[in-house]
């Protein structure tokens, strides 16, 4: 297996859906700009949503390809019946949760927009929007567990483009909702839930070559499947920390009018490149990990090790700068139209800004996190995000009032960047950590060939200001010409420096 190659096709479908999921969120900008419209759709999405990420992008693979791997390499018969004991299992508790929250979704919104109450309009219409969209969390975790068989058989491309579904769906629902003059919330509400439907059913169906489910709703229950449910909690909150922090933000910024879609919008941003740099190469590089560590030959830990923190490297760092560097340009040429003022533009800018501090330490966390699941603690990793996660509210809470929403990704980039260096410490100190002098090496070359790449970027900047300024209806082009040249530029650099070569990723 190439651990390049892997992660580029992965890249490529997680790209496409960033694609299209920036093509919703323009004409959702377009339509609803950052009013209470866009404010209350964007917290009733945001917790089906994240719990999409938590479980969708790596995470409920963090707890389940490790045991799964171990249970295949043992007898395929007992591989069978433990998936489809997770599976009856987990249908159970998501069909628990989601019946729950449809009771109790007033005290819901309240947990996770506490500032709502201050208008009752929105809050009420947040009630409404989250019940529609809720049950999409039952079939995106259900979604999850397919793709998580299908990773462990080292098939990534049809759970990297499930996720396509969801904005294809939301774009139609837009679309419509224009044409015939129908209530854009609602509509994109109904969206959401009707997407997580077609994403279930597409993946049950790619997955029958590998696993054909019988659901057994036994209460007897293998210590093999209590020890997977007693990870699974702890897997999901340390690998979706990033995730949480960004919930925790959500709740703090509702305290502010227009900053939930503000951040939502950043976010949308930013998570591109955090698909690629971190999501990626840790979803590819963890099933060939775990069956390392099961068949505990120590240079092919060490190989995958340096192969995916320098793979990510490559992507986050450049990406890092890019956004920094460019970021009201950025927010002006993807969402600057229709009801998104010029305000709009700076206040997103600015968030944006912040969060790009942050992006190697969200892509690192991805890799440094499957270290410790490759060998099924995950004990460990959840401490770690606690502490973050408390970091980023401790921060965020004392100076929210004097600085305002953009304490939010400060506040994110900070905890995580400490985060990551609790990791290497803690791996270093186990001696689990096996990297090489060469990544150093290749860590100064990337950061030359970023140095030389942000130099074009702000010269280009500055050489097409006029046209990429607030009123030019061309302005994304432009944009993205730039951004084109200056990739393939870089990417040329990594080539002539001996980093980008396809030879230097094989795991074997």
């Amino acid at each position: 297996m190439n651990l390049l190659s892997s992660a580029s096709l992965f890249s490529f479908f997680t790209l496409i859906s960033r694609i299209l999921g920036y093509s919703r969120d323009i004409l959702i900008a377009i339509f609803l700009g950052a009013s209470i419209f866009a404010d209350a759709f964007f917290v009733a999405f945001r917790l089906p949503n994240t719990f999409r990420r938590l479980f969708a992008e790596g995470t409920f693979n963090a707890a389940f390809i490790p045991s799964y791997t171990s249970a295949k390499i043992e007898d395929k018969k007992k591989s069978k019946k433990f998936a489809d004991d997770i599976l009856s299992l987990l249908l159970i508790i998501l069909l628990f949760i989601v019946t729950l929250a449809e009771i109790f979704t007033p005290y819901l919104i309240y947990a996770i927009a506490p500032g709502f109450l201050e208008d009752q309009t929105k809050f009420n219409l947040a009630v409404e929007l989250t019940r529609i969209t809720f049950p999409f969390l039952l079939f995106v975790c259900l979604s999850s567990f397919f793709a998580g068989i299908l990773n462990s058989n080292n098939k990534f491309a049809a759970a990297a483009a499930a996720p396509i579904i969801l904005n294809v769906v939301l774009i139609i629902s837009l679309i419509l909702s224009f044409i015939f003059e129908l209530n854009y919330t609602k509509q994109l509400s109904y969206g959401v839930t009707i997407a997580g439907i077609i994403q279930l059913l597409f993946l049950i169906y790619v997955t029958k070559k590998y696993y054909e489910p019988n659901l057994n709703f036994s209460l007897k229950t293998s210590n093999k499947v209590k020890f997977f449910f007693k990870k699974l909690l702890p897997s999901v909150l340390s690998s979706g920390v990033t995730q949480i922090n960004i919930l925790v933000g959500t709740i703090i910024a509702s305290f502010q009018t227009g900053a939930v879609s503000y951040l939502y919008y950043a976010d949308r941003v930013y998570q591109i490149n955090l698909a690629i740099a971190g999501i990626a190469v840790g979803t590819v590089s963890l099933p060939i990990l775990s069956k390392a560590f099961k068949m505990k030959n120590v240079k092919k830990i060490s190989n995958i090790q340096n192969k995916s923190f320098e793979l990510s490297l490559l992507f986050s760092i450049p990406a890092s700068f890019g956004l920094i560097l460019a970021s009201n340009e950025i927010v002006n040429a993807l969402f600057g139209y229709g009801s998104f003022s010029l305000k709009d533009v700076e206040m997103t800018a600015t968030a944006l800004k912040f969060f790009g501090y942050g992006v190697p330490a969200f892509a690192l966390i991805k890799i440094l996190s499957n270290f410790f699941f490759a060998r099924d603690n995950t004990k460990t990793p959840f401490y770690i995000s606690i502490f973050i996660v408390f970091l980023n509210i401790l921060i965020s809470v004392i100076f929210f009032n004097k600085i305002g929403f953009i304490i939010i990704p400060i506040a994110t980039s900070i905890s995580t960047w400490i985060g990551v260096f609790i990791y290497i410490y803690l791996l270093n100190s186990k001696k689990i950590l096996l990297l090489k002098n060469q990544l150093m090496i290749n860590f100064i070359k990337i950061l030359t060939s970023t140095i030389i790449m942000s130099s074009i970027l702000l010269f280009s900047l500055d050489r097409f200001a006029n046209y990429l300024n607030y009123s030019n209806s061309y302005k994304a082009v432009y944009l993205i010409s730039i951004i084109g040249f200056v990739g393939m530029f870089y990417l040329l650099s990594c080539y002539l420096l001996g980093i980008l070569n396809l030879k230097n990723y094989k795991t074997n």
